[in-house]
């Protein structure tokens, strides 16, 4: 009954996108037989989107359908490599806005969550100041041990956001298995892969304390970086559907003439956010994936404070060290040294060339250096690189499809505030930096004690592999002798197994066929 409900959601949802005349796909997609007739019948019937753009018509679309869809779109523009440059860029217009929801409800989540009542929580707690899919925010006060007020920023998940997001990633998922049980050429994209890191992300987002753990982490590994900051988090008055947070008070980084007015240097912020951006992402591998203007926002000392820790990327030591050989290799031009990285990493095949590879690196890089310092781009770099995967075989890495469409947008404030920034000189020291960190002679001594470590633990292990290798050399022995043998009754269940899956998947392709022609029905008369 599930593949059911499935095909009436996501049927459902594409007859209300195919309705509105946004282009959900991209240029170069071909629909199979039954779904392109259908669409070339019902074509001249759909809203005219002459007026606006496909930008407004996808974004009003999308928005529509709830959360859940606002947060697919979201996610969808940062993979380009899935959906097209075009569509990715339509989507990052997708604003995550949402009415929201009465005064009454978030006291009363917030008191079910922190057990406690409002007034004895909150000196004041104001209506919502903003408000998304997931959750909004409410400006309140707290009273201190000395009897001041201090204004603080709570948060609180919207009422029934967990079921409604539930049900529609059982449908994500169900698609994605239909496409990769019934389109090959899509299985090297990992379609299941990407909605399961979409829950992964969303999952998160719904728990409040993975925030607030969020944030702490990275209060801990800033706290010596010279210029930006954090909000503190207020671990009394946080749980799982609620948080309490620190009051930012500052400009948003987007409000130029503001930040000047203030007295604040918009170039020297511009290199600034840029360089702890790199810095978060190879020192500590843990960065802030949603650094809009909006969520950024600059102190009356200077300082830049990031909020909204929802969306975080991480990457591990070996994304680390790829990122910085591949920026600091395209800076200083070593394109074989790029390339090797690559195959060292195991993100290229060995069955192709390293000076083939170098070749494409070169094709990438070249026509970039030569180019005015306002025109030079990591990001755009970084998106050419990955246009390569097919061509030699590189699997989709979603964790650097993150890094780099932050890095997109990194990039977009900062020239904001610099146009004229020059993106290899503000990355050189930073990516030289780790690299002499890593590759330097301290760190070769650290890394061979822990090697001596890890060889220990193997030595000591190897009594407990030997066993566990007669073992199973004994079995191997057993069943080239005598054969592998099924009992009667796993053979049935297998097959009744296989029969059951079967008949279910050709019934909801049935229901789904006639759940579009109903709709369709409905809509057209």
């Amino acid at each position: 009954m599930n593949a059911i409900a499935n095909m009436a959601r996501l049927t459902k949802a594409g007859v209300k996108l195919g309705w509105s005349g946004a282009r959900v796909l991209p240029e170069h997609v071909n629909l199979p037989g039954p779904l392109g007739l259908f669409s070339r019948a019902t074509s001249p019937l759909r809203k005219n989107g002459a007026a606006t753009g496909n930008q407004a018509r996808l974004s009003k679309a999308l928005t529509s359908l709830g959360p859940s869809y606002i947060k697919l779109g979201q996610f969808l523009a940062t993979r380009d490599d899935l959906i097209g440059r075009e569509l990715a860029r339509d989507l990052s217009t997708l604003q995550d806005r949402l009415p929201p929801f009465s005064q009454d409800e978030a006291v009363k989540a917030v008191e079910a969550e922190l057990e406690a009542p409002i007034d004895e929580l909150f000196a004041e707690f104001g209506p919502a100041v903003a408000a998304a899919s997931i959750a909004q925010v409410h400006k309140a006060k707290v009273k201190g041990p000395d009897g001041t007020l201090k204004t603080v920023a709570v948060k609180v998940l919207r009422p029934g956001v967990e079921r409604r997001f539930q049900k529609d990633l059982d449908s994500y998922f169900f698609a994605a298995r239909m496409i990769e049980r019934f389109h090959a050429p899509s299985r090297r994209l990992r379609p299941l892969a990407i909605v399961d890191t979409l829950a992964k992300s969303v999952a998160v987002e719904m728990d409040l304390r993975m925030e607030a753990a969020a944030i702490s982490e990275m209060a801990d590994n800033s706290k010596d970086d010279e210029g930006f900051r954090v909000p503190k988090v207020d671990w009394t008055r946080s749980a799982r559907r609620v948080m309490t947070l620190e009051w930012v008070d500052g400009i948003q980084l987007g409000d130029h003439e503001k930040i000047a007015a203030a007295g604040h240097d918009l170039k020297a912020l511009g290199a600034r956010l840029m360089q702890t951006f790199l810095r978060h992402a190879l020192r500590d591998g843990f960065f802030h994936a949603d650094m809009h203007p909006g969520n950024l926002f600059v102190d009356a000392d200077g300082d830049i404070v990031a909020v909204d820790f929802g969306i975080m990327g991480r990457l591990s030591m070996k994304e680390r060290r790829f990122l910085a050989e591949i920026l600091y290799g395209f800076i200083t031009r070593n394109y074989t040294r790029v390339a090797e990285v690559h195959f060292d990493a195991g993100y290229v095949p060995r069955k192709h060339s390293v000076a083939q590879f170098a070749q494409a690196l070169r094709a990438i890089g070249e026509p970039i250096m030569d180019r005015p310092a306002s025109e030079i781009s990591m990001a755009h770099l970084l998106g050419q690189l990955f246009q390569y995967t097919e061509v030699f075989d590189m699997e989709t890495r979603p964790e650097l499809i993150m890094l780099q469409k932050t890095m997109v947008v990194v990039e977009g404030v900062g020239r904001g505030l610099d146009p004229d920034l020059n993106m290899w000189v503000v990355a050189e020291p930073v990516a030289k930096e780790w690299l002499e960190s890593q590759l330097g002679a301290g760190a070769r001594i650290e890394q061979a004690a822990e090697g001596a470590v890890s060889v220990g633990r193997f030595v000591g292990d190897i009594p407990k592999l030997l066993d566990r290798a007669e073992r199973s050399m004994d079995a191997l022995a057993t069943v080239a002798e005598d054969g592998l043998h099924l009992d009667g009754q796993s053979v049935a269940r297998l097959t009744a197994a296989q029969n059951r899956r079967d008949r279910w998947s050709r019934l909801g392709i049935w229901v789904g066929a006639i759940a579009l022609v109903v709709i369709a029905i409905r809509l057209l008369f």
